[in-house]
C-alpha cells in the first residue's frame, strides 16, 4: 500500500521549474511532524474514515504535471520492462545448461523469495538513508548483476545465487520509492499517482515478456540480458538526475540497521489500525493470486493450455482498467467506501468457476475479478495517514514484503487444494475464501462516515 497536510513546494510553486539536483540534501519534508502526531497513540482509536477526504478526485494532467513524478514514472516503467526481460533471460539460461523446466522455472521466480528477507532485517535503510542514492544504487545494482549474469560464464547454482543474494534489498529500493511519492503529490493526487504506477506495472510487464520473447529469440539471452542493463543504466541517469536530494526521514539512530529493523516492524504491526490495512491489502489479494495460479491446471485438464496465458492476461487487463476507472473516476470519498464492495466482488466471478466455463466465459470472470484488485485504491490514503511520518518508507516496505510474502503463500494454498479438489473446485474456493477475508476485515475494509455518504 501504498494525505493530509504537505511541504510547500508540493503544493505551491510550479514544481517543474524547481532545480533537478539540489545542492545538499532537501529538509525533511513538513508532512513528516504531522503524519507522527496521525500515526501514534491516538491512530488506534480514531475511528475510520474520521480523517479528512479530499473532496475532489485527481487528474492525470495534475498528476503528470509534476515534472518529479515523470522522472519516477519513466524510472520505473524502465525498472518493470527491464526485470520483465531479465526474468525470462535467466530462466532460458538456465534452462539452456540444465534442460530442467524446474530448475528454470525457479530461476524465474527465485528472485521474488529474498523480499521477505530484506522486508524483516533491513527495512529500517529505506528511512535512514537518503532516498535518492538509494533508488539510484538500486538501478546500479541491476547493472552489475545483469553484466555478471551474462558475461562471467557462471555455472547454473551460480546464477541462481547471484540473483538470490541480489534480490535481498529489493524490498528497500522498492520502500525507497514508494516513500518519496506522497512528498511529490498532494491529497488525492498521490491515490491516483499509486494507481498509475499500478497500471504502468502491469501494462509493462505483460509487454515485457510479449517483448522479451522475441528479443530472446533475435539475440539471445546473454545480449538481452545487456539490453536490461542498458535500460537500468538509463533509468539510474534519469533518477539521479530527475529527482531532488531529500534527506533521510529517520534521524539515525545507535541501534544496528537489522534491531531496528525489528523494532520498527514490530511496532507498526502492533497497532491495530496499521496491521488491520495491511491484511486489508494482503489477505484478498493473496487468495485472488491463489486462484490464477491454479488457471494452467485448469486449461490444461481441458485441453487447450494456451488459454491460460490469455486469460492471466485478461486478468491483468481488468486489473488496469480497474485502477483507471476508480482511480481517475471515483471521488475519494466514494472511492473508499466501495472498498468492502470492490472485495466481495473480487471474490464473487471465481465462484463461477464451478460450472467449469470454457476460454471466452472464464476471461470474463477472470476480467471481473481482477477489475476489483482496484479496492486497493481505498485503503492507500489511510494507510499514509495512520503511520508515523519517519517511519513511512519502512512501512511500505513491510506492506510490500509481506504481499509478495501472501502471494507466494496463496499460490501454495491453491495449489494444494487442487491436488485434493482438483482446478475448478480449487478455484472457487479461493473465491470463497476472499468472501471471509471481506467478512473477518470488514472494519478496515469499511469505510462509514458522513463524507463517504455525501459522496453517494
Amino acid at each position: 500500500m501504498e494525505d493530509g497536510s504537505s511541504s510547500a513546494s508540493r503544493d505551491s510553486g510550479p514544481v517543474e521549474n524547481a532545480p533537478a539536483g539540489p545542492v545538499g540534501p532537501e529538509p525533511a519534508p513538513e508532512r513528516a511532524a504531522t503524519l507522527v502526531s496521525r500515526g501514534s497513540g491516538s491512530a488506534e482509536s480514531a475511528p475510520v474514515g474520521s480523517e479528512s477526504i479530499p473532496e475532489r478526485a485527481a487528474t492525470f494532467r495534475e498528476v503528470f504535471s509534476v515534472a518529479e513524478f515523470r522522472v519516477l514514472f519513466a524510472g520505473q516503467l524502465l525498472m518493470v520492462l527491464g526485470e520483465s526481460v531479465k526474468m525470462l533471460a535467466v530462466s532460458v539460461l538456465v534452462y539452456t545448461q540444465t534442460e530442467s523446466a524446474g530448475l528454470s522455472a525457479a530461476a524465474y521466480m527465485i528472485g521474488f523469495l529474498p523480499h521477505a528477507v530484506g522486508g524483516v532485517f533491513l527495512l529500517s535503510l529505506a528511512d535512514r538513508l537518503r532516498p535518492r542514492p538509494v533508488i539510484v544504487a538500486g538501478e546500479i545494482l541491476r547493472v552489475a548483476v545483469c553484466l555478471v549474469l551474462a558475461f562471467a560464464g557462471l555455472s547454473v547454482w551460480a546464477m541462481l545465487a547471484v540473483v538470490l543474494v541480489t534480490s535481498v534489498p529489493a524490498s528497500i529500493f522498492a520502500a525507497a520509492r514508494n516513500a518519496i511519492l506522497p512528498d511529490m503529490l498532494a491529497g488525492d493526487g498521490f491515490v491516483l499517482g499509486r494507481a498509475i504506477f499500478t497500471m504502468t506495472a502491469a501494462g509493462a510487464q505483460i509487454a515485457g515478456m510479449a517483448v522479451g520473447g522475441g528479443v530472446l529469440a533475435l539475440i539471445g539471452p546473454n545480449h538481452a540480458l545487456l539490453l536490461t542493463a542498458s535500460l537500468s543504466g538509463c533509468g539510474a541517469l534519469v533518477l539521479r538526475f530527475g529527482l531532488k536530494d531529500r534527506a533521510a526521514r529517520a534521524v539515525a539512530a545507535k541501534a544496528g540497521v537489522v534491531r531496528a529493523s525489528l523494532r520498527v516492524n514490530a511496532a507498526l504491526l502492533a497497532d491495530r489500525r496499521v496491521r488491520g490495512l495491511m491484511l486489508a491489502g494482503w489477505v484478498p489479494i493473496m487468495f485472488m493470486v491463489g486462484a490464477e495460479a491454479v488457471f494452467i491446471p485448469y486449461f490444461t485438464e481441458r485441453g487447450t493450455a494456451s488459454a491460460a496465458g490469455i486469460v492471466l492476461a485478461v486478468t491483468a487487463a481488468g486489473m488496469g482498467v480497474g485502477e483507471f476507472v476508480v482511480g481517475r473516476f471515483a471521488p475519494p470519498a466514494l472511492r473508499e467506501r466501495l472498498t468492502l464492495p470492490l472485495v466481495v466482488l473480487l471474490g464473487l466471478p471465481l465462484l463461477g468457476f464451478l460450472a467449469e466455463p470454457g476460454p471466452l466465459a472464464a476471461a470474463g470472470l477472470a476480467f471481473l475479478a481482477g477489475s476489483a484488485l482496484s479496492y486497493n485504491l481505498g485503503l492507500q490514503r489511510r494507510f499514509v495517514e495512520a503511520v508515523p511520518g519517519e517511519t513511512l518508507g519502512q512501512a511500505f516496505g513491510l506492506s510490500q514484503s509481506g504481499m509478495m510474502t501472501c502471494q507466494a503463500l496463496g499460490g501454495v494454498i491453491a495449489g494444494g487444494l487442487a491436488e485434493l479438489t482438483g482446478p475448478a473446485p480449487a478455484i472457487a474456493l479461493s473465491g470463497v475464501a476472499v468472501l471471509l477475508s471481506a467478512i473477518a476485515l470488514r472494519k478496515h475494509l469499511y469505510v462509514g462516515g458522513h463524507a463517504a455518504v455525501r459522496a453517494l
